[in-house]
């Protein structure tokens, strides 16, 4: 059972999946899932197995031969890209089905294996030109997945975001191949931490990964293509894809030195992404843009990880990092579980009402309490709540955080405000969530459609099950999945190999079991209770109106008015009010937008200046012979002028 087999049958899958037809898209299924149970065996066999995988051939693409290479830390990866793919390939056949969707389906079958053997083939790569290859063709095929609804506008404008913000990091991306491959004589790649001359080449590096990931502030493409993107192409997009970003960053931070600044960088870059992000999270009212910013934020959680080991293994090696980086490795695996679940949720709810608009949702979990338990669930995993998996892997790093600053040396500096600026990321994780469950299951429906809102086939309810079964088992078993973990450390620091498993794991498993217990049995109890007593149900205070109507209930702009406040800053709300005037107001209106703030205050604004500079240059390309005689007769009299000033020597 080998990688290879994965990348084999997603092939075979791009040549089934683009016909049309029932059998097809099940013979399409059946492909995909064998592929990705290959690549998930393949993956545990190297994690869990102690030996790493290795492929050359004689065969040679442009001019290289292929040479792949399955070691801890990339099988860590492909086991989240394996299940993640397994789990929305089957959730796309109810969602995306050929039936609704007889044109787009097809394409989108094919795509979605191309991306699924292209993410794998940056994972195996040990070939710098093959990594860009395999970059490319991954970028190509998620941009065709975020645009299979192109008769949208809307849709469309997203894709050409995301295509162009990726063009902008595989710039930089190629830029570092290439002058790794000039500095060291060839395109093979692997730990090179002695050739102390290319540290300076991580920079580049971390900006072309970080745009991927979406890390603020290059984070411009995110909310619109996760938003705009069929729900299982969202859940593969922040589940796995944003991950080839962070995948890029730890696999080169591992393999190359680096700057003595790369881990306070890091540090930085993750703490201000984990509070920024969240806090446009929450002034969203588009739940799935609320989801992507949500990433931002996780992104920036895994960062802050990652950055503490690089400090401490510059530093003497100290066990902290290990800690931190551990936590940043399984919150790889844990985000990815619990945004995609959050994603597919979000999806059947689109999928159920038709708007991603939460005020104008509420109600659902009686039509949809399905879909509102699991939402629920998942919830509670991205607010790092326990008993899920999402506590465990934040409060590994938080433990080498406070360890560091316990430390009080130098890296105290970065783990006091880093701890304290991921405790309010924390915070409004949870009133986020909060505010999203609140605004789309509970309460009265606020529009027709949700009154009319049904649940989910088997089909798509089966892939969310999945996904929170894997939210449970690692939170509470997390002592299961440490040899996986431990293994990945050691293959991003040959020194931390034997990194044995912190004592509050196998307590904080302990402790999950038993709260997790506690919580159904209370459950259990309260139902019971609720129907032997026979469960009445009435208006609750209704401030004195006697017929309180849905439109009484919070907006999400309402619920999140005052902590958007504090980020006004930021936010740069957009208003618009019509306030009611005279004893008998015949209306009123308040609308509020939060705009996309790098996007169209600093970078769109930039954009158009250089427009309209280019536009004015280009009016001195008229044709005209006499002006362009004279262009050089001034360029040499100003060229003249600065010699004899001494300005040119």
């Amino acid at each position: 059972m080998t990688p290879g087999v994965l990348l084999s049958l997603a092939a075979v899958g791009w040549v089934v999946g683009i016909a049309s037809g029932r059998w097809f898209s099940r013979i399409w299924l059946g492909f995909t899932l064998a592929g990705a149970a290959a690549g998930l065996g393949a993956a545990v066999m190297v994690l869990f197995g102690g030996m790493d995988w290795e492929w050359r051939s004689s065969v040679a693409v442009g001019g290289e031969p292929i040479h792949l290479h399955l070691d801890a830390l990339s099988a860590l990866f492909l086991a989240l890209l394996c299940g993640v793919g397994g789990a929305g390939a089957m959730y796309a056949r109810g969602y995306w089905s050929e039936e609704h969707y007889p044109a787009s389906a097809p394409r989108g079958r094919a795509w979605w294996s191309a991306l699924l053997s292209s993410m794998g083939l940056v994972l195996l790569s040990a070939n710098g030109l093959h990594f860009l290859i395999g970059w490319e063709l991954f970028t190509v095929s998620a941009f065709f997945l975020v645009t299979l609804d192109r008769q949208n506008p809307e849709v469309r404008a997203a894709g050409w975001l995301y295509l162009a913000a990726s063009h902008v990091g595989t710039v930089c991306l190629f830029a570092f191949f290439c002058t790794l491959a000039a500095r060291t004589g060839s395109w093979d790649l692997g730990p090179m931490r002695e050739q102390v001359g290319l540290a300076p080449l991580f920079w580049a590096a971390l900006a072309g990964f970080s745009v991927k990931a979406g890390v603020f502030p290059l984070h411009v493409w995110l909310p619109s293509a996760h938003a705009n993107a069929p729900s299982h192409v969202s859940s593969i997009l922040s589940g796995v894809a944003i991950k080839m970003g962070v995948y890029g960053i730890v696999r080169f931070s591992g393999w190359l030195p680096v700057p003595a600044a790369a881990g306070w960088v890091l540090i930085g870059l993750g703490a201000t992404s984990a509070l920024l992000g969240i806090a446009f999270a929450f002034a969203q009212s588009d739940f799935k843009r609320l989801l992507a910013y949500c990433s931002v934020e996780n992104v920036g959680v895994i960062l802050v990880g990652v950055g503490g080991a690089l400090i401490a293994a510059a530093h003497g090696d100290e066990p902290w990092g290990r800690l931190a980086l551990a936590g940043a490795l399984l919150h790889v695996w844990n985000h990815g579980a619990f945004k995609a679940l959050l994603f597919l949720g979000a999806g059947s709810v689109l999928h159920a009402t038709g708007t991603r608009e939460m005020s104008k949702l509420g109600g659902l979990w009686r039509s949809m309490p399905w879909t509102a338990g699991l939402f629920a669930l998942g919830s509670l995993a991205v607010s790092g709540l326990p008993p899920l998996n999402g506590f465990i892997s934040e409060w590994l790093v938080y433990l080498g955080l406070f360890e560091a600053a316990l430390g009080k040396g130098p890296a105290a500096w970065a783990a006091i405000p880093a701890a304290i600026m991921l405790a309010m990321a924390g915070a409004l994780a949870m009133a986020s969530f909060a505010k999203a469950g609140a605004m789309i299951f509970l309460g009265s429906p606020r529009s027709h459609f949700a009154a009319a809102a049904h649940e989910c086939g088997l089909g798509m309810r089966v892939p969310m099950l999945a996904l929170a079964g894997v939210c449970v088992l690692m939170g509470l078993a997390p002592v299961l999945f440490w040899p996986a973990v431990a293994r990945a450390v050691g293959s991003w620091h040959p020194a931390w190999v034997a990194a044995p498993a912190p004592d509050s794991m196998a307590t904080l498993g302990s402790v999950h079991l038993g709260f997790g217990i506690l919580v159904l049995a209370g459950a259990a109890w309260l139902w019971r209770m609720a129907l032997g007593n026979g469960l009445r149900r009435g208006l609750t205070w209704d401030c004195g109106y006697a017929a309180p109507v849905a439109r009484m209930q919070y907006t999400s702009s309402s619920f999140g008015g005052i902590v958007s406040g504090w980020f006004r800053w930021v936010l740069q709300p957009e208003r618009k009010m019509h306030r009611p005037r005279g004893p008998f107001p015949a209306g009123a209106l308040r609308l509020e937008r939060v705009p996309e703030t790098v996007l169209e205050r600093v970078i769109g604004p930039v954009g158009v200046a250089i427009l309209h500079v280019s536009t004015s240059v280009r009016r001195l390309q008229h044709g005209r012979l006499q002006y362009y005689i004279l262009y050089v007769v001034a360029g040499l009299i100003a060229l003249g002028v600065l010699v004899s000033m001494g300005g040119v020597p």
